[in-house]
């Protein structure tokens, strides 16, 4: 059963619904492969060892008995650890909720569990989802798969290492300006931000909650299709939509690309972008175009002020949404009375240094004499941005671009410049300050030399394809994604992990 962790989620399920797999199997050799590379990379901050086991033994019984699984059957799931699953710690990395227990579970987490996926634990990440390495975690740094010396990306870095190191098939993360397409490039797999309201956001921890959007990473386009058969209206959260399409129905077979118009914003090009990774899009472009598809230069003149305005927008929400962390209704400052304890858990000493730093800029982007000033820019700016956006489309079908500009950086070398560290998401911030899904697909490598001293050796580093669509348009992006991946082996490429 050494096997298993190669296999896609979708093939998992399908194995375990016709009876060729059992369920318990799949999630012992998962657990497995956690307890034996975990370590190293840091990936979990906790295990739901017992439960996932028992939850796989209970859907073998189901299938024995006649009643069929759900379309996630056995399909092992890793959740960020901003969404909410009941009775455990939901700490959003967090010291200020190192011991809050979730009294209810996610929307999407229950619809999981209701389709049969069973749960492996909670994924390290940046604090609150501020951040782009995964160094901004109370509980320490996540490593990358392919080069432990280098950052996975973030905010849901645990998330894409884990899919990146085959600890699980799928993961949840959260998306707010990138977090789930950029770590998504830097580990090497697949990774989807879908439209605003696509998946609903009861029960994740809201950091800027016009822009917070639930995401999937997975090893190709197939398993994140599967994924989001749990998409749809929730009464529980009023910005949630209905499914228009079924994106779970990702036949990508018979998809023609002779017709399709790809846009290549000029603004991207200037974008600050390595040329290793210019290069890798560039032959990736060349694919597609192989395959048929046209590429249309395209304008986005606003696209320069994105990320200004992304960060006063999401910091001057954030520090709204975060004022209820005073240190005394949540984690371990609720669990004592005493004078010792709050001030030990106060906002201060709970919130680490970058979060600290977010909700400053948002709380002066706010005050009076500021407010229309900043915040009020940047919200004219991101609806000039929409408007770019619309009018991009009129001449494109989809709009290609590097996911992050920059391969996966060493750890360390970014947390002293938030400038620097802020652009990794110069490409990202514009398709969620437009509320547009976006899909970051792996297409290559760039290779630098290694750390270790060996002037001759080198690494590789992942590098992804960004490809944003108008809203809801989820299923065109999966589609054209699989036929990339039909043509293209580099979502087969897995990382050596040292036993």
């Amino acid at each position: 059963m050494s096997e298993l962790h190669e296999l896609s989620a979708t093939t998992i399920a399908e194995r375990i619904a016709d009876g060729s797999l059992r369920a318990a199997d799949v999630t012992d050799a998962f657990l497995r492969r956690i307890e034996t590379h975990d370590p190293q990379l840091h990936c979990f901050l906790e295990y739901f060892a017992d439960r996932a086991r028992q939850r796989a033994e209970a859907i073998d019984r189901d299938r024995q008995a006649g009643r069929q699984p759900g379309p996630l059957g056995g399909v092992p799931v890793a959740l960020k650890d901003n969404l909410l699953l009941a009775e455990h710690v939901a700490s959003c990395s967090s010291r200020i909720l190192e011991g809050f227990r979730a009294p209810y579970s996610a929307t999407v987490v229950e619809r999981l569990e209701q389709q049969g996926a069973v749960l492996l634990g909670r994924t390290n990440m940046d604090e609150f989802g501020m951040g782009s390495s995964t160094e901004h975690s109370a509980f320490g740094p996540t490593h990358n798969p392919w080069a432990l010396d280098r950052v996975p990306g973030g905010s849901s870095g645990g998330s894409a290492a884990a899919v990146a190191a085959g600890l699980c098939p799928l993961a949840l993360g959260s998306d707010t300006g990138g977090s789930v397409r950029q770590p998504a490039a830097m580990c090497g797999i697949a990774g989807l931000k879908p439209t605003y309201g696509l998946l609903s956001r009861r029960g994740l921890v809201a950091y800027a909650s016009s822009l917070d959007c639930v995401g999937v990473l997975a090893r190709s386009c197939e398993d994140l299709a599967l994924s989001l058969s749990v998409a749809g209206r929730d009464p529980g959260d009023a910005t949630s939509r209905d499914r228009p399409t079924d994106v779970t129905r990702n036949t990508a077979d018979g998809t023609d690309l002779s017709n399709l118009r790809i846009g290549l914003p000029r603004q991207c090009l200037d974008a600050g972008i390595d040329t290793a990774v210019k290069a890798v899009v560039d032959d990736a472009l060349g694919v597609l175009q192989q395959l048929g598809a046209q590429l249309v230069p395209i304008e986005l003149p606003h696209l320069e002020h994105a990320v200004s305005a992304y960060y006063l927008i999401a910091a001057a929400e954030a520090s709204s949404n975060l004022a209820r962390y005073d240190g005394v209704r949540f984690g371990r400052g609720a669990q004592s009375s005493s004078l010792e304890a709050l001030y030990t858990n106060s906002r201060s000493a709970g919130f680490g240094g970058e979060v600290q730093l977010r909700i400053l800029l948002g709380t002066f982007a706010l005050q009076h004499g500021y407010h229309d000033e900043m915040y009020g820019q940047a919200t004219r700016c991101r609806q000039l941005l929409r408007g770019d956006f619309r009018r991009a489309f009129e001449s494109c079908d989809v709009i290609a671009s590097p996911t992050s500009p920059v391969p996966a950086f060493a750890l360390g070398s970014r947390t002293a410049d938030p400038v620097a560290m802020y652009l990794c998401d110069a490409l990202t911030v514009p398709t969620s300050l437009a509320g547009l899904p976006g899909l970051s697909l792996p297409c290559g490598f760039a290779h630098e030399a290694s750390a270790d001293g060996d002037a001759t050796a080198q690494i590789q580093l992942p590098v992804g394809l960004q490809l944003t669509a108008p809203a809801w348009q989820e299923l065109t992006l999966l589609q054209i994604g699989e036929r990339f991946e039909q043509q293209t082996q580099w979502h087969q490429q897995r990382p050596e992990l040292r036993q």
